[in-house]
């Protein structure tokens, strides 16, 4: 059983913020400030494989929706709002397929009930490259390699969150040899259901990651589903506009309270 590292912020209704691939519970920490004003109570974790939760050798959907469901069940949470983007967005799906009942409403961020064709092939290749991160001397070291690969700044620093100092060197937060041994099976889709709860998806408007081919399995799966999209984003939405994502998932949540 994987106990995932947590954050608790706020006071309120339980809201469950769920990162994607990469990165942590940090990385939806202006939402959870946001939310937690606006009074919830949010909890944030870090996935498994990810941030300061525990390495482990399986990472697929039913295993990372279990993991939720088990932090729900030792926190007494009998229900919860449950918020993810990308690879958070598809294991709070599967969690809503697979058990109903504990989500009160899903909120899903840029992300689709679907199966991806693969897209890292660059970003894979770059972290691959730096190779054993004890044997770095500086993060700058680690950059150059990446630049190689990742040549915008921003998703370099986003990766690069993931080195972090041990001893006189540096080491992974990320098990990066599971998540690239498992990657097609964080590309694959959600299966169940359906979930018949009131669900919101977000959708930056300059993404293409929810496409309009992708309706019919989103409302067979989820036949409440709204749609709501914010123009000038793309797939980070919730960092490029994270008081205009707020909004729109309050005004959502005290629509369906």
């Amino acid at each position: 059983m994987i106990r995932l590292a947590h954050k608790v912020q706020g006071e309120g209704a339980p809201v469950i913020l769920v990162h994607g691939l990469f990165g942590s519970m940090e990385n939806l920490g202006a939402i959870a400030r946001l939310l937690a004003g606006a009074g919830y109570q949010v909890q944030s974790l870090d996935m498994r494989n990810h941030g300061r939760s525990p390495h482990c050798d399986t990472m697929d959907y039913p295993s990372m929706s279990r993991d939720v469901l088990t932090y729900m069940n030792t926190t007494r949470l009998e229900q919860a709002t449950l918020l993810g983007h990308s690879m958070g967005g598809k294991t709070v799906m599967q969690l809503a397929l697979d058990a109903p009942d504990r989500v009160k409403a899903l909120v899903v961020a840029d992300i689709s009930p679907v199966e991806y064709p693969p897209h890292h092939q660059s970003v894979m290749a770059g972290l691959a490259a730096i190779g054993d991160p004890a044997k770095l001397t500086s993060r700058q070291e680690a950059d150059a390699i990446l630049r190689e690969y990742v040549p915008e700044d921003a998703v370099r620093l986003f990766l690069l969150k993931n080195l972090v100092r041990e001893g006189d060197g540096f080491a992974w937060r990320i098990n990066l040899p599971v998540i690239q041994a498992s990657y097609d099976k964080i590309m694959a889709g959600q299966s169940g259901g359906p979930y018949c709860g009131p669900t919101l998806f977000i959708k930056g408007g300059a993404s293409d990651y929810i496409r309009p081919e992708h309706r019919q399995t989103i409302a067979r799966l989820f036949p409440k589903a709204e749609l709501k999209v914010i123009p000038g984003t793309g797939h980070w939405l919730h960092a490029e506009k994270p008081k205009l994502f707020a909004s729109i998932v309050d005004r959502f949540l005290k629509a369906h309270a």
